[in-house]
């Protein structure tokens, strides 16, 4: 079970990266549990969309308060952010990522009551919560963020720019901005095309009441095919976190998924 949710090549990534946990007296208290027997179980979670409860953490050989608490220590220390730019520099020291056009988008989910949630437009006020993604030509999530489900996506445009870090290459410097970035009519604001060109990038967004999305479409499909692989990850589907760090944490486990299947077809 472990080996296979949690795979040999995924966790060479991810092991340099788990904060090395503090020293324990000699001989007090239980064993620590195995941090590659966590990861896989919460792995699980995130493609299976099970509840904390309906965990099963004994295939795995540790206890969900253990699953549990592991989860907010690693989330807390920022593991899922370093795991998800680690696959990144891979993938674009492998020729991976296409940085010539980047793709914005979101997609809404149903909420319980927590922080950052809000009555959702397009499902008739309910509780919800959005996922923000910033893709490039191939897919690849750059970047992902949640917001309440009633805030515009325009607002959380340039927080999907920002939190894109330096990505490693195969030579010359590190690589951040794409070369053009493509979005919808919700973009749609004269300011907002004014920064993004002030960032060095080129900008195509459909005008409202102008233009038709369809000719957009020929570049803004590939975010909503990784808006789809997303949502493979059952967990995202529902919000079941009160805490939106917490939803946040299963956001990035989700595009770590996604960066690490990529990776895996590349090094075949």
């Amino acid at each position: 079970m472990i080996r296979t949710w949690a795979p040999d090549e995924l966790w060479s990534v991810a092991q340099p990266l788990i904060p090395v946990p503090p020293p324990r007296p000699q001989g007090g208290g239980k064993r620590r549990a195995d941090d590659r027997a966590v990861l896989a179980a919460l792995l699980y979670m995130v493609q299976a969309g099970c509840s904390w409860p309906k965990l099963p953490a004994a295939f795995f050989g540790v206890s969900r308060a253990t699953v549990h608490r592991r989860f907010t220590e690693w989330t807390r220390f920022g593991l899922w952010e370093l795991l998800h730019q680690r696959l990144l520099d891979r993938l674009n020291v492998a020729g991976e990522i296409d940085w010539s056009r980047a793709v914005a988008d979101s997609i809404s989910v149903r909420a319980l009551k927590g922080d950052l949630t809000g009555p959702n437009p397009v499902d008739r006020g309910k509780p919800g919560s959005k996922i923000h993604v910033l893709c490039d030509r191939r897919g690849i999530p750059l970047s992902v963020l949640i917001s309440a489900a009633n805030t515009p996506d325009a607002q959380l445009l340039f927080p999907l720019l920002d939190s894109v870090a330096p990505t490693r290459s195969r030579r010359g410097r590190p690589r951040r901005r794409p070369g053009k970035l493509h979005a919808d009519k919700a973009y749609d604001h004269k300011a907002i095309r004014a920064e993004v060109r002030r960032r060095g990038i080129a900008v195509r967004i459909a005008r409202k009441g102008i233009e038709s999305s369809q000719r957009l479409g020929r570049h803004r499909w590939i975010v909503e095919a990784c808006l789809s692989w997303l949502m493979n990850n059952r967990r995202l589907v529902r919000r079941y976190d009160r805490k939106a760090e917490h939803f946040q944490a299963f956001a990035d486990l989700g595009a770590i998924l996604i960066c690490y299947r990529r990776l895996t077809k590349a090094t075949i």
